[in-house]
């Protein structure tokens, strides 16, 4: 299996490579060079393994260079009880109606990232070595909130490795910037920028492919990768959740082998459910993917008219994760749906960077149409769904969560459709203490963060996880804010490197 660039079908590299590297030389994003299958034998045998055994069975059709004891090596490693709190690692709930919630959360940061990132520091240490790289690597991340704690939890001393996390300064919540300002390690730095997700996540990129940054880089015996899930080990994992999910919902007898299951996933970046397409593709019957959306409906407008166009106003919202109007993951997806077609993938992605805006051929529009459906809810509508579904189900949902929930009764609404699903929930309610308390409680709370964290224990009956409890006694370590324009100086002045 090799790895091909979304820009340069020819450049073809192992997975290894794709790992470690993060991103193609060229701008591009790494895609497997076929679809693996795996056959209706094969899904009904992972009902009876552990998700550790199951992901051994995925990573083994798309990353052929590894050995099995490599995979299974990280697999054990990242899937047991030390890093997650329940011993299914992905729990998914009773019914709700036709609908069942998958809570991706039970990681050590409390966000669905951990189902990636706690795999991602041994897949990229594993592939390091298999390619005989002597040179340390430093993470580059830019986050919306919870890639960047749950990267610098998976990499904090992890040798041979140093991290560097950028968050926009007024775009996250508040027990997610504490989070990564009170990082531990030696090997971490946190800093946050004067603008939105997207000049964090654009900085990065224009950091990775400046041939003269690398060039310093290289002589300082250093080299850059991504924790973001523009790599491919970042998806990878995510697929894994997908496919045992299918064998974990016929296991319990919500689903019988074979019936087709739609899939529910809130998503800024496109990531989360673009690993829900590979796994469609893989052959695991999935039916729609429901791409659902807050406010910044980019995505939304997208797949309802072919049309994409950054040049919008952008909204901080109660689900910050998802504020994000540039989703790079849609340059896998648009090479799928054009039949690897690099040519047309620059020629979009080029006016994407220059004008804002693109538009794809009729042909494409229909095959995206064909799988994705996408749908839209602001605040007001979040927050509402927050307190209906507790007050209908008593189940607390965290902001995110709900603007799913919100698209898929908007979904049934419109459709009728009652195909079982399966409703993606990325996020602790614990998170968003003080909107999830607004939508419970009808009001704003002046209580100080724990004091919130507190009152929800006691309305939800939740368990206040321990990582984030123990954050009210931690010290503040990280405290710089920098312009966008000096993220390449401020990179390489905290690695001593001369700009």
């Amino acid at each position: 299996m090799y790895y091909k660039s979304t820009r340069d079908s020819k450049l073809q590299v192992n997975s290894a490579t794709a790992i470690a590297q993060g991103i193609s030389t060229d701008g591009g994003l790494f895609v497997p060079s076929e679809i693996p299958q795996i056959s209706m034998d094969e899904l009904q045998a992972l009902a009876d393994m552990s998700y550790a055994e199951r992901a051994n069975v995925v990573f083994g059709k798309f990353l052929t260079d590894f050995t099995a004891e490599e995979i299974a090596y990280c697999t054990s490693n990242a899937y047991n009880a030390k890093s997650f709190d329940t011993e299914n690692i992905a729990e998914i709930t009773g019914a709700f109606g036709d609908a069942h919630i998958l809570e991706l959360w039970h990681g050590p940061t409390c966000a669905f990232k951990d189902m990636a990132l706690q795999i991602l520091p041994y897949l990229l240490t594993t592939s390091l070595k298999k390619n005989g790289e002597d040179k340390k690597v430093v993470i580059l991340v830019a986050t919306s909130g919870d890639t960047g704690k749950a990267a610098l939890e998976g990499f904090k001393g992890v040798p041979g490795t140093e991290i560097m996390v950028f968050y926009p300064q007024d775009g996250v919540s508040s027990m997610q910037k504490r989070q990564m300002r009170t990082q531990e390690g030696a090997n971490v730095k946190v800093c946050a920028l004067e603008g939105n997700f997207d000049d964090c996540q654009n900085g990065v990129k224009k950091i990775f492919t400046d041939a003269a940054v690398k060039e310093k880089l290289a002589a300082g015996g250093k080299m850059f990768s991504s924790a973001n899930s523009i790599n491919w080990g970042r998806l990878a994992p995510q697929i894994v959740y997908y496919v045992s999910s299918y064998a974990e919902m016929a296991k319990k007898g919500y689903i019988n082998f074979g019936d087709t299951l739609n899939v529910v996933v809130p998503t800024g970046n496109f990531g989360n459910i673009l690993a829900a397409y590979y796994a469609k593709l893989m052959g695991v019957p999935l039916g729609k993917l429901i791409c659902a959306s807050n406010i910044n409906k980019v995505l939304t407008d997208f797949i309802d008219t072919g049309v994409y166009n950054r040049n919008r106003d952008f909204y901080a919202t109660c689900s910050p994760s998802m504020d994000i109007l540039i989703s790079s993951n849609l340059e896998r997806l648009l090479y799928l749906l054009t039949d690897g077609d690099d040519a047309q993938i620059r020629e979009w992605f080029g006016a994407l960077s220059a004008e804002g805006t693109y538009e794809v051929s009729d042909s494409v529009k229909a095959k995206l149409q064909a799988d994705f459906v996408g749908g839209f809810c602001d605040d007001a509508d979040t927050k509402k769904t927050i307190h209906d579904f507790k007050e209908k189900y008593g189940y607390t949902c965290d902001t995110h969560t709900a603007v799913a929930v919100k698209v898929y009764l908007d979904y049934i609404a419109k459709t009728g459709d009652t195909t079982k699903t399966l409703i993606a929930s990325t996020a602790s309610p614990y998170k968003f203490s003080a909107s999830v308390l607004e939508a419970i409680e009808g009001a704003q709370t002046t209580e100080d963060e724990y004091e919130m964290v507190s009152r929800l224990a006691e309305l939800s009956g939740l368990a206040i996880p321990q990582s984030l409890a123990e954050l009210k006694d931690k010290e503040v370590r990280f405290s710089d804010v920098i312009n966008k324009d000096d993220m390449e100086g401020y990179v390489l002045r905290q690695l001593g490197i001369a700009e």
